[in-house]
């Protein structure tokens, strides 16, 4: 497994498990799910506070405690969702922290992430809360998911950490943030620029851009893989990859995402021990510009 430098400063697998579905499994097929990870090189891994309303945070930290795996793996979980609404307040913050590091009976959480944008942010109580934090051990390194520039500028103007990570819906068919990048001035809808230039504030700024659901397309309609017949010449063309490389069709979209030069770090989401097998074969798989074009263009997306 490839690493990179998540924000330039923390060294991790370029592939993290994400751990939002494994609330369904039992501890036994959690804790093989993760050692599975740990086997095929992946040590970052990541959490959420409402990910099964706080129980795989619960299931992963025994998992981890079980293969005595904390000091090999990075721990990274998101707060700032609750029921109905958003809060970016101090007192939540440190509260969401003080629950997670309870749940997954650690000490330290590796990279703490704010959820979704809260419009009702002071960007001065999320300092304090960074600063409060950071200064007890409990978080060593920050970042967001789901925001844009606007909204990253403001919290670093107050923040005297360095927001690391940004992790944003990406796939072969979520792709408008190259979409946008590719079409400038065209009077088209791919050229709509719907995040501020997310894309190249990032790698401007060395944030580091965690892609979720990395085989879906629109928010939660279902994966673009296998038999949907929406995406007919894109499975083709995964294939035709596929089978020329030695992998599967999935490893080749991780691969897609891989292969651009802003060292995107991809998500997993399955709980299939096989089947995050064969999507760290992804890591391995080299993909040329033409063959990245092919594969963009297979999704039905159009060059101007």
């Amino acid at each position: 497994m490839k690493k990179l430098k998540v924000g330039g400063l923390l060294e991790g697998s370029e592939i993290s498990l994400g751990c939002w579905r494994i609330a369904k499994l039992s501890q036994n097929e959690a804790t093989r799910l993760v050692a599975a990870a740990l086997a095929e090189g992946i040590d970052f891994f990541d959490n959420a506070d409402i990910y099964g309303g706080g129980a795989c945070e619960e299931i992963f930290g025994r998992a981890v405690k079980e293969l005595g795996a904390r000091d090999s793996i990075l721990i990274q979980t998101k707060c700032g969702i609750r029921s109905g609404y958003y809060d970016f307040s101090k007192e939540h913050i440190l509260e969401a922290v003080d629950g997670s590091l309870k749940r997954m009976g650690v000490g330290t959480i590796d990279v703490l992430l704010l959820h979704r944008p809260d419009t009702l942010m002071e960007p001065e109580e999320v300092a304090e809360a960074f600063d409060r934090l950071e200064n007890a051990g409990k978080v060593r390194y920050f970042g967001v998911s789901n925001h844009n520039p606007g909204q990253m500028r403001l919290l670093q103007k107050y923040c005297g950490q360095k927001l690391i990570a940004n992790q944003l819906q990406l796939s072969l068919t979520n792709a408008t943030m190259i979409d946008a990048g590719l079409n400038v001035n065209m009077l088209h809808d791919p050229a709509l620029v719907r995040d501020g230039g997310v894309l190249e504030y990032c790698r401007l700024n060395g944030i580091t851009i965690q892609a979720w659901s990395p085989l879906q397309y629109g928010v939660f309609e279902g994966t673009f893989m296998d038999n949907n017949e929406k995406f007919g010449p894109l499975n083709d063309k995964l294939r035709q990859y596929a089978e020329a490389k030695g992998v599967s069709k999935s490893a080749v979209a991780f691969a897609w995402l891989l292969r651009h030069p802003a060292k995107i770090q991809v998500i997993a989401g399955t709980t299939d021990a096989g089947r995050l097998k064969s999507l760290c074969a992804a890591s391995g798989v080299s993909l040329n510009r033409q063959e990245w074009y092919d594969l963009y263009l297979s999704a039905g997306k159009k060059l101007p």
